[in-house]
């Protein structure tokens, strides 16, 4: 019987890494255990098979103890995590943690806005239909049946919803480290009696500046406690965290057969192209046989803004997705690519982080990424969840320098991309563009740069001008009144002004039976009039 499953020790540190066969039947989430209502929830999503990282960390999760997580973008970190939390408040009393009241239990710390919302629609579906026993109020000894609350606690929303979710009580939250530790301040976010803490993503966390909010946070938090902490890499200060905070944890990690740095299920093409041709050369990669979702990746919020606005006035259906535009623009965004509505969306890397969209085919780098490690990031968005892709990264003249550190650190191969413009024959042969590709494929989309959402608007339609009244000459007078070229007042207007006269209001607000006294005008102190007020009242000048 051969083992599809091995396990092999790190020389450089104490980490076992398994290594999973392709070939590996991997069990399902009730076969490992999991509540009968989180197994039917996930089932009715289309999962019911574990990934990799998953098989490993459930049994050690469900039991309650500390684990380290580490396993690459997209191989299903998420349920590794969140199905044993679930599972555990399902079952607070069997393992000893404290009833239910309305105040969190569990707590997951992400370090992006968009990772939060992705985590908690995750943990949303694997908890629906779910039910638990709750007391009825804190401080209560009634118990009652209800559905598990979740809530999603980021920056850029307004407090106020977010504090209301707060108070009519949730079992598990959600949060960027900033927006949790303000709340937390005030007052509003409970955390004497959390017993799960997760850090996910946490050298992401570690990058973006929030290691010492963090450390408040976990700080502010009651022992004992059960905490998993998930990274994609290890750097010193994330393994010292994890000394401090975390009771004797295993380390798992968790990779296939064969891997290497990069995700080996993603094609990877490297251009050199010049800068006024690559918004050509990316309208007619669009264009490429199969081509599905595609994430455009730039360095700079402005170039972000300026190839989306570029790409819909070609006629793509396109988004952008950067720091200069608001979180419900932002979100408004990523609904419309993960719905559909939009196949193409354009993003920094920052705002990129924690989007986790498994139908991506195609990751363009417009712009070369700073180091290898973004490389790794933005290409990690597609080649998912056992899927194939496509990376192409574009290298413009002053970039070659860095482009070569990347190859050399990911052993890439590529030193030196090839020269290629929107009119070569190669991206034809490699990308499978049709040979009559052109630059545009339909009349704009609408501009993104409007409501800076990536939202298709409606063009405007131009007025038709009105055929049903005769045409006029009518010129102003000096006295502000219209008059017909021939200088006499028009038919209607004369009309209209007797039938107004007699209930025209004078000075002090009382109609006269003849016509309306013009009503007198002060200079104010700033120099203006008022109406209605005598110029003998007007003040001094200054």
């Amino acid at each position: 019987m051969t083992t599809d499953i091995s396990t092999a020790t790190d020389p450089n540190d104490d980490v076992q890494t398994t290594i999973v066969a392709e070939d590996h039947q991997a069990p399902t989430f009730a076969e490992l255990g999991v509540d009968p209502a989180i197994v039917a929830a996930l089932e009715a999503d289309g999962k019911s098979r574990t990934f990799a990282i998953q098989e490993l960390t459930l049994p050690l999760a469900l039991a309650g103890s500390d684990l380290i997580g580490q396993a690459r973008t997209g191989m299903g970190k998420t349920y590794g995590f969140g199905i044993p939390l679930l599972h555990r408040l399902v079952h607070a009393a069997d393992f000893g943690l404290r009833p239910l009241d309305g105040t969190p239990r569990a707590l997951i710390i992400v370090p992006t806005r968009e990772l939060c919302i992705q985590v908690h629609e995750d943990l949303q579906t694997a908890a629906k239909g779910v039910t638990v026993d709750a007391l009825t109020a804190a401080g209560s000894d009634t118990a009652a049946n209800r559905p598990l609350k979740l809530t999603a606690i980021y920056g850029g929303r307004p407090y106020d919803s977010q504090i209301a979710e707060l108070q009519a009580g949730v079992d598990v939250v959600v949060g960027t480290p900033g927006r949790l530790l303000d709340l937390a301040q005030q007052g509003h976010l409970v955390l004497g009696k959390v017993q799960i803490l997760v850090l996910d993503e946490a050298d992401e966390m570690l990058d973006l500046g929030f290691l010492p909010d963090i450390e408040r946070i976990m700080g502010a938090l009651p022992t004992p406690r059960q905490t998993m902490l998930f990274s994609a890499t290890m750097p010193g200060p994330i393994v010292t965290l994890a000394r401090t905070f975390l009771t004797q944890p295993t380390h798992i990690r968790a990779e296939q057969a064969n891997d290497s740095a990069v995700h080996e299920r993603t094609t990877q093409y490297v251009y050199r192209a010049h800068a006024l041709d690559k918004a050509e050369l990316v309208a007619r990669i669009l264009q490429a046989d199969g081509r599905g979702a595609t994430m455009i990746f730039t360095r700079t919020k402005r170039t972000a803004q300026k190839v989306a606005d570029d790409l819909a006035d070609r006629g793509f259906s396109v988004g952008a997705v950067h720091g200069d535009l608001g979180q419900v623009a932002r979100e408004k965004a990523l609904g419309r690519f993960r719905d559909g509505t939009i196949d193409v969306l354009v993003a920094t890397d920052v705002a990129a982080r924690g989007i986790d969209i498994d139908d991506v085919t195609h990751v363009i780098n417009y712009q070369c990424p700073e180091d290898d490690k973004t490389y790794v990031h933005r290409i990690g968005r597609t080649g998912r969840a056992g899927r194939t892709g496509t990376a192409i990264t574009f290298v413009d003249w002053d970039e070659l320098h860095r482009w070569e550190l990347i190859d050399k650190a990911l052993g890439l191969g590529i030193p030196e991309p090839i020269e290629t413009y929107s009119t070569s024959e190669r991206l034809q042969e490699e990308l499978g563009v049709p040979a009559d590709a052109t630059g545009r494929i339909g009349k704009p989309s609408g501009s993104t740069s409007g409501s800076r959402s990536g939202e298709r608007r409606e063009p405007r339609r131009e007025r038709e001008p009105r055929t049903d009244r005769p045409a006029r000459n009518r010129r102003r007078t000096r006295g502000g009144k219209t008059a017909d070229t021939d200088g006499a007042a028009p038919a209607a207007e004369a009309a209209s002004s007797t039938d107004d006269a007699a209930t025209a209001p004078t000075e002090g607000g009382k109609a006269e039976g003849g016509a309306t006294r013009p009503r007198r005008r002060r200079r104010r102190r700033s120099g203006g009039t008022g109406a209605g007020e005598t110029a003998a009242a007007a003040p001094a000048a200054d």
